[in-house]
């Protein structure tokens, strides 16, 4: 069924100004979630917490009940955080790990799922890492690429506990299969937890079909949310198993009865809220959620964003910039392209009012279902007339 995307000027004010083609990056704020947000920061403004009160419950009830609907779960499965980080960490420190158990990871994986279970080491875990694979014979060993599944299938042992990788690679765009993946976990009975700040927002992610354990995702990619706000998924048999580590009023099934102490956590996903959210970057995160992605559907909106980079690579001709291309079943949101000379281009690009972003030697071009066919045509005009 075609999918008719509005993509007004209205509802996405940054392209009177600019065109911007780095949702890999810190996106521009959805205009109506901007809206949601300031309206209930002059609510405090001028009435104190009152007004904002009132409306807590229903805020993080309306998150946790879109962002169920994008992922195919159940709303008690769903969290607010602040990153991606705050999950991954959560999830790492209250692992039940003992000394000698592994988890998997990839050599150059995102920082925020990389660093909590290096942090696990000294609970006596070993971290084993996917090397690094070239997207092209062309392309240096050290520029980043993919990782392989018979590698991965290699490093596994009965002490492998996680696998812990991004659902895209933030350097090269590669996707992981998520239900090979899931098939994989399965099978050895590990437990798969994705970073989706790549993902979320742009490609379809059901971790309840595909076997994973916890999705977490940075809410401003993507999503088009604001900068401090993220989604966090849980399995009910993996969230069992999760000590808490960070604890609060939220935790407990009493919340605001502020004078019961009983230890009485909640089981559900809302137990790693623990504490006050920031109820107006919930509310902007919930709006485009309910605007855009669960409106539009995922589907949808990932065929427009791979369209939009085929009409770019259409166009596209010069032989200095190589396109890191991989099988449908490993594209994603991110087209990257090898150039020794990335920051210049980057720079020429922004004079002429294009955004994109790099990574060692990478540019990463990301459009979004907004963007139009003009945009990307216009991109690769500059990248041609473009000589070094």
């Amino acid at each position: 069924m075609s999918v008719v995307f509005d993509k007004s000027e209205d509802l996405f004010p940054i392209k009177s100004d600019q065109i911007f083609l780095s949702h890999c990056g810190i996106s521009p704020l959805y205009g109506p979630a901007a809206e949601q947000a300031i309206g209930l920061i002059r609510e405090q403004q001028l009435r104190g917490g009152g007004g904002l009160i009132e409306v807590y419950e229903q805020w993080m009830n309306g998150l946790r009940a879109q962002a169920a609907l994008l992922l195919g779960t159940q709303p008690e499965n769903m969290a607010f955080v602040r990153n991606t980080s705050e999950a991954m960490s959560m999830l790492a420190n209250g692992y039940p790990f003992e000394p000698g158990d592994e988890v998997i990871t990839f050599v150059q994986e995102y920082p925020a799922n990389y660093y909590p279970w290096i942090l696990q080491e000294r609970r006596g875990v070993t971290v084993k890492f996917l090397s690094n694979i070239p997207a092209a014979g062309d392309i240096p060993q050290e520029v980043i690429g993919k990782w392989s599944e018979r590698e991965l299938l290699e490093l596994i042992s009965p002490k492998t506990r996680v696998i812990a990788l991004s659902h895209v690679q933030f350097t090269s765009g590669y996707a992981a299969n998520l239900q090979r993946l899931g098939e994989i976990c399965k099978e050895y009975d590990i437990d798969l937890v994705i970073d989706a700040a790549q993902s979320m927002g742009c490609m379809p992610l059901y971790p309840e079909n595909w076997n994973v354990a916890a999705v977490a995702s940075a809410g401003w990619k993507w999503l088009l949310g604001p900068v401090g706000a993220g989604i966090f998924y849980t399995r009910p048999d993996f969230r069992d198993k999760i000590a808490i580590t960070q604890i609060g009023v939220e935790t407990m099934l009493q919340t605001y009865d502020f004078l019961d102490l009983s230890w009485a956590p909640t089981p559900t996903a809302r137990r790693f809220e623990y504490s006050t959210s920031p109820i107006q970057l919930v509310a902007a995160l919930t709006t485009c959620l309910k605007d855009l992605h669960v409106h539009y559907g995922s589907e949808a909106i990932f065929r427009e964003a791979i369209r939009l980079q085929d009409v770019f690579l259409g166009a596209l001709n010069n032989p200095i910039l190589t396109p890191l291309l991989f099988d449908a079943a490993h594209r994603s949101g991110i087209l990257t392209l090898y150039c020794e000379q990335e920051k210049i281009v980057l720079d020429m690009l922004k004079e002429a009012g294009i955004t994109c972003s790099g990574r060692g030697r990478l540019i990463r071009v990301a459009p979004h279902f907004y963007n139009t066919d003009e945009e990307m045509l216009r991109l690769a005009e500059l990248l041609n007339g473009w000589r070094g």
